[in-house]
């Protein structure tokens, strides 16, 4: 086993050493990885060192160069730039290294062109992190194979290129996913034009999917099949613990995927028995915290969540332990699903799910769209289709004799 303590670090970053070692144990990495991390960063500093710079100098630019030298050499480990993570962060969050945002002029063309995007949706649109990353990734299709053919890629775009584009790439999607395509690409065209990329608006270029609101049914799972996938989790481990606590809250709370991933620590209020929510357009609103959901929280929070990670109430279990993402929340409950046997669904099945329970509860469409903060009661109207109490005396009686 190695031993970090006994790496030095010389050279220009030999002062953050320490630091960095305690920041690594910190975040749940073992005694090999910390010892590799070191290993990396002491190399990183020579190489700094023997070409006249120091810390401020890591570039983007900078940072490549030293990955595939270290790849060149036929280094076996840490050979690329996303090895380089843990060190970097750390380094910028000490004033070292310098922001990525600085060196933006160092990015290709379509990677700078698409971080100009994020920071429109961010500033100007005021969407939060996710939407913003899920909108990055659906129009970066369309932005590379624009630049590819040039500067006059994007000048000399006309309705059809966007046509065909969207022809291409949605022919073989879902129906959601089309639609979120679309809508990400007509925001990006917004983005274009307003820049004056693009000399006309071509937002109405971009066809619309065909798909009917409130066409399908929700699909929620019975009283069994709940007790089957919370019965899944393994309570004598951690991650059980915590998966038990994430399934709990998605069940009877209806929280979206993203936002039990934003769950703060801050946000419990044992006091009252409530939990702040932080939902889509970055609104924050209070709903009760039943008995059941308390109690595995407190049970995730008293044994099982590490000390000293962040304020973010969900974890990841291996380092670096971060706060868990959308889509972490998201295979988590596809897992919990195989394993106990219902086949694979995934978090926004559990929101239906709550809904149901409400309505079979007594409670009423009004009341179901306020716990889910909904913002329009047309939204909550599909989950009239499952009130088969409040259907039945609309049907027709079957005409007598009829097969």
């Amino acid at each position: 086993m190695r031993d970090p303590t006994r790496v030095e670090v010389t050279g220009p970053l030999a002062p953050y050493a320490e630091g960095f070692r305690g920041e690594l144990t910190r975040l749940g990495y073992g005694r090999d990885t910390t010892a590799l991390q070191l290993w990396l960063m002491d190399h990183l500093s020579r190489w700094l060192e023997g070409r006249g710079l120091d810390g401020t100098g890591l570039t983007p630019g900078v940072v490549a160069a030293f990955v595939a030298e270290r790849r060149a050499a036929g280094y076996a480990h840490h050979r690329c730039d996303r090895a380089m993570n843990p060190l970097l962060s750390y380094l910028r969050r000490q004033g070292v290294a310098a922001p990525s945002a600085v060196c933006e002029a160092e990015l290709p063309s379509v990677e700078r062109l698409l971080a100009r995007y994020a920071r429109y949706l961010v500033e100007e649109r005021g969407l939060v992190k996710d939407t913003v990353e899920r909108n990055v990734a659906l129009v970066r299709p369309f932005l590379e194979t624009r630049v590819a053919a040039g500067d006059g890629g994007l000048r000399e775009m006309s309705a059809g290129d966007v046509t065909a584009f969207v022809l291409a790439v949605c022919r073989a999607r879902p129906t959601a996913t089309a639609s979120r395509t679309m809508t990400a690409l007509r925001s990006l065209l917004r983005f274009l034009h307003v820049e004056g990329l693009i000399g006309q608006s071509l937002v109405d270029a971009v066809p619309p999917v065909a798909a009917w609101k409130l066409a399908g049914v929700p699909r929620a799972l019975d009283a069994g099949q709940v007790g089957a996938l919370l019965a899944s989790c393994d309570r004598d481990a951690v991650v059980g613990r915590r998966d038990l606590a994430i399934l709990t809250v998605l069940v009877r709370l209806g929280l979206r995927a993203g936002e039990v991933a934003g769950l703060r620590l801050g946000d419990l209020d044992w006091r009252r028995g409530e939990v702040t929510v932080r939902g889509k357009g970055n609104r924050q609103e209070c709903l009760p915290l039943p008995v059941d959901v308390g109690e595995a929280l407190v049970a995730y929070l008293t044994d099982g969540r590490p000390a000293g990670a962040g304020r973010e109430v969900f974890l990841q279990v291996r380092p670096p332990r971060g706060a868990m993402t959308r889509g972490a929340v998201t295979q988590l409950v596809a897992r919990a699903a195989r394993r106990a046997g219902l086949g694979t669904f995934f978090a926004h099945r559990l929101r239906h799910t709550a809904a149901t329970g409400m309505l079979r509860g007594g409670g009423s469409l009004a009341e179901i769209g306020q716990v889910l903060r909904h913002r329009h009661a047309l939204t909550t109207a599909i989950y009239a289709k499952v009130d088969l109490d409040a259907l039945r005396p609309l049907a027709r009686p079957w005409p007598a004799g009829a097969r």
